[in-house]
């Protein structure tokens, strides 16, 4: 469809592959860290592998790779089958298990153990997935002259110091895996702005972020205080009143969410004029989204891949009106 990079790889989605998903589900559900770590020692492998087919794919055309984000309870097993499978792996009782995955269940889990804070309370995931991504990239690098700038993206980022945190621990796993491999590569780490404290102190945040990726899924829910799943039953009557022009999941409520986007890109530019910015979520392929993007400066959108025609057109006229 003519997209030039990938805005947004989900490594979620690997985690739910059959061949990883129990060992996911076991490091889930260990007690202390020395476990975690040795079923992450499991996923390893099988994430590079995940990384360096993607790298092979792209041909050197950028590739932004979001770290964990969802709720670790979405991964949990469902069945008395899969507790009993995975209690006899880990050598414990059935019904401790049954109390873990009871402890990790969230009543509000969009706002909850999720994004970067799953980076903070467990270090040694984002650690791991910052490793695959690296040694990937290095070997590409290395054996057949791939030319790769890994974008490393940290979710839900509410304070500069989450990122300062998490950022000191994988920059030293990244920096260690170069110096292991003996391989030139450079990397850029950043962060997604979907809550609005994170757009409100962007010139702070962007002292630790080499890039912006607004998610505007996540900071239209946050910013109005609507949820995604739950707004069908009432949005449709408030556009039908003029409440509302459009559903603000569909295109940027751009007096609210837009100025919050647009405070976000320039303080982001007042403490690092070249940070690269863009946003990804559905509003990327909406044309009144992707020229309202244009004009407050960002450098690209990303979408789902049936909208990527849409959006390189949508791009295009917003081009052409500025000129004009």
């Amino acid at each position: 469809f003519g997209a030039e990079g990938i805005g947004l790889c989900r490594t979620e989605h690997m985690f739910f592959e059959a061949d990883r998903i129990m060992a996911v589900r076991e490091m889930i559900l260990s007690d202390s860290k020395e476990e975690r770590e040795k079923f992450l020692d499991r996923i390893l492998p099988m994430q590079k592998g995940d990384f360096k087919g993607l790298f092979q794919e792209m041909k050197g055309l950028p590739v932004t790779i979001r770290l964990l984000d969802p709720p670790l309870h979405e991964f949990l097993p469902q069945t008395k089958r899969d507790l009993q499978e995975i209690a006899v792996d880990m050598g414990v009782s059935i019904d401790d298990l049954k109390h873990k995955t009871e402890s990790l269940k969230e009543m509000n889990p969009m706002l909850g153990h999720r994004g970067c804070r799953l980076g903070v309370t467990y270090p040694e995931i984002y650690e791991m997935q910052a490793r695959a991504i690296i040694e990937a990239a290095c070997e590409l690098v290395n054996d057949d002259g791939y030319s790769i700038v890994p974008e490393i993206m940290v979710p839900l980022v509410g304070h500069v110091k989450e990122l300062a945190y998490i950022k000191e621990r994988i920059v030293k796993v990244i920096d260690a895996v170069i110096k292991e491999k003996g391989c030139e590569l450079e990397y850029l780490i950043g962060t997604m702005i979907e809550l609005p404290r994170a757009a409100l102190t962007a010139d702070a945040i962007a002292k630790e972020a080499e890039f912006f990726s607004f998610g505007t899924n996540d900071l239209t829910q946050t910013t109005l205080g609507l949820s995604r799943d739950d707004s069908g039953q009432f949005l449709p009557y408030y556009v039908e009143k003029g409440i509302y022009n459009c559903d603000p999941f569909v295109a940027i409520d751009q007096n609210g969410v837009g100025q919050l986007i647009k405070m976000g890109v320039d303080r982001g530019r007042e403490t690092r004029p070249d940070i690269k910015l863009g946003i990804c979520g559905e509003h990327g392929g909406e044309p009144s989204s992707v020229e309202f993007c244009h004009n407050v400066g960002l450098d690209y959108v990303s979408c789902s891949p049936y909208r990527v025609p849409i959006a390189r057109l949508a791009a295009a006229q917003a081009a052409l009106r500025e000129k004009q």
